[in-house]
C-alpha cells in the first residue's frame, strides 16, 4: 500500500512558527513519525512538502495510478486553493485531511476550507499525531474498498 503524504507552506518551520498553536515539535519529528508509522504498519509513506502551490498540485497528478491513498496537509492554501482541490478532483484518489491546530476554532477567515467537503475524513487539533490517525484511518479505509 502506497500513501502520499502532502504538506503544504509553512510546514517545514514546525517548532519554529507560532509554537502556541503548532507546538514545538520539528517538522524532522514529523519525519521520523511517518517513518515509524510506516514501519509499523507496513505501508509505503512518501512524504512531500512543498510552499508552492503549483508543486503542490504536480505532485497530485503524478499520483495518479502510482499511489492509492493521500494524506494531505494544505496549510495555508486549504483557506485559498480551488487548484489543490481540482487536482485532487482529477486523480479521484481517496484523502484524508490533517491539519495540527483546531482549524475550526481559529479566525474567520480559516472557516473557509475547500477540501473539506471533497476528503473522506478530516482530523485537526491532534498535533503531528494527527498524521498517525490520518494515515490509519486511511488504510483501513482502503482495505476495506478492496
Amino acid at each position: 500500500m502506497k500513501i502520499l503524504v502532502i504538506n503544504g507552506p509553512n510546514i517545514n518551520m514546525l517548532g519554529i512558527r507560532e509554537v502556541n498553536i503548532y507546538g514545538s515539535e520539528s517538522y524532522d519529528k514529523l519525519l521520523k513519525l511517518l517513518d515509524e508509522v510506516a514501519a509499523e504498519e507496513n505501508i509505503d509513506i512518501q512524504e512531500f512538502q512543498s510552499n508552492h502551490e503549483g508543486a503542490i498540485v504536480d505532485i497530485i497528478q503524478n499520483a495518479y495510478q502510482e499511489i492509492d491513498g493521500i494524506v494531505i496537509n494544505p496549510a495555508a492554501y486549504t483557506h485559498t486553493s480551488v487548484a489543490i482541490l481540482d487536482a485532487l478532483k482529477a486523480v479521484s484518489i481517496p484523502t484524508v485531511e490533517v491539519h495540527i491546530s483546531k482549524v475550526s476554532e481559529r479566525e474567520d477567515f480559516r472557516q473557509v476550507n475547500f477540501i473539506r467537503d471533497y476528503v473522506i475524513k478530516s482530523f485537526e487539533g491532534y498535533g503531528i499525531d494527527g498524521y498517525k490517525k490520518a494515515i490509519i484511518y486511511l488504510k483501513n479505509y482502503l482495505k476495506e474498498q478492496k
